[in-house]
């Protein structure tokens, strides 16, 4: 190893915590198995002064098995409007952050982009941990190609539902979307009137949990087999990009 190497080594593996200066971490926490976080997750969980928490009550689930100990407040898409500017405030001032969501990395279809943005108009530095993100092993578990995608998150519910799949139709690339248990064959029936019954597909859910399961077929495969079930947990769909 280089000495030049070696000095990474050492900067990365420091502590971060030293500087005056506030900074925010985003940090992605287990999207089910909660040995899923990083020990640099942890690490900084344990050194903020504040961590801001989708949900206090799933994320206190998470702390108290680590016994990570600091002060946790709500930061959410009810009230990140109304709490924004104390909390860049509190950052200009040397407070130290972590922001987290219920599962995963925050943005991905959770609250985190207006409090980034607001941190990088005042100059406070942001720095997001790698982590747990549920796409990545739905996408690369699924079988489907993984080189080229192109990532939707939940559909609309209505307004602009159709006009989204409609100009999808002639998307090459792989496509990624959430969905909830409730909606799931809805959006099935949507796909397979788009995109045909014979586009190929899989499903993912409850990802690192006990009943973790993957269901891969054709879309009209897929339809027909959670037409005649109960459906439960957070779901990841991976659909083939036109050929």
């Amino acid at each position: 190893m280089s000495n030049r190497q070696k000095g990474e080594d050492k900067i990365n593996t420091g502590s971060p915590f030293g500087g005056p200066a506030g900074l925010l971490y985003v940090v992605p926490t287990p999207i089910g198995n909660l040995k899923d976080i990083t020990l640099r997750a942890l690490d900084v969980l344990k050194e903020v002064d504040l961590i801001l928490a989708e949900d206090t009550r799933t994320t206190s689930h998470l702390l108290n098995h680590y016994q990570v100990t600091k002060p946790i407040s709500p930061y959410h898409q009810h009230n990140e409007h109304k709490v924004l500017q104390h909390l860049v405030d509190q950052l200009m001032a040397g407070k130290k952050m972590a922001l987290v969501t219920d599962a995963g990395t925050p943005g991905i279809s959770d609250p985190a982009f207006l409090l980034i943005r607001e941190c990088i108009k005042n100059d406070v530095k942001t720095e997001c941990l790698p982590g747990a993100t549920a796409f990545v092993p739905a996408l690369v578990n699924s079988g489907i190609p993984s080189n080229r995608f192109v990532f939707e998150g939940f559909l609309p519910l209505k307004k602009g539902r159709q006009s989204l799949l409609k100009s999808l139709v002639e998307e090459e690339r792989t496509m990624i979307f959430y969905e909830s248990p409730l909606r799931l064959v809805k959006t099935l029936a949507d796909l397979i009137q788009f995109f045909g019954e014979e586009r190929q597909c899989s499903i993912s859910r409850e990802l690192t949990k006990m009943f973790e399961e993957n269901k891969r077929g054709s879309l009209k495969e897929v339809y027909e087999y959670f037409k005649q079930k109960t459906v439960k947990g957070e779901i990841v769909l991976i659909v083939q990009g036109k050929n």
